[in-house]
């Protein structure tokens, strides 16, 4: 048996789950890696780098991340990743299954079905208001009932 004291363990932060919230921290997180970009020849950045008025200071480190191909497609595919979690976590948050089931009246394990099927994509999502995504979803019910009356 191993003995703890209470006050010894680290603190635990609790919070509800807020779509703006998390996307925000999320954002912080991986902000790196958001705003990657491929390198390129650049000037340094560096004020001290550019001894003299005369010349121009290359970022040696992004002539250099030039040639590191792996990292740079790594980097890459980790920035697309991020974005589409991002985009999926905007969709459950508008496509949720409390909104459908108000509009559609489905129940378990028919709901997940029609929410798999139907699931809208991020464009779809940003570009309509409530209103018009329950319309939207009204309709892609109306289509699963003569779907599911012809099987």
């Amino acid at each position: 048996m191993i003995h703890v004291y209470a006050q010894s363990l680290p603190d635990v932060k609790v919070r509800n789950s807020n779509y703006k919230l998390d996307s925000i921290q999320n954002r912080k997180d991986y902000g790196k890696y958001f705003d990657f970009k491929k390198p390129g020849i650049r000037l340094s950045n560096n004020p001290g780098y550019n001894p003299g008025a005369v010349t121009v200071g290359l970022d040696l480190d992004e002539f250099i991340n030039m040639f590191r191909f792996k990292r740079n497609r790594s980097l890459e595919a980790l920035q697309k990743r991020l974005v589409e979690q991002e985009e999926d976590k905007y969709i459950d948050h508008r496509f949720s299954k409390p909104f459908v089931r108000k509009i559609t009246k489905l129940q378990s394990p028919e709901l997940e079905n029609f929410m798999r099927i139907y699931r809208p994509t991020y464009q779809l999502c940003q570009m309509y208001n409530d209103l018009e995504l329950g319309y939207y979803i009204e309709k892609c019910y109306d289509q699963y009932k003569i779907n599911r009356a012809d099987k």
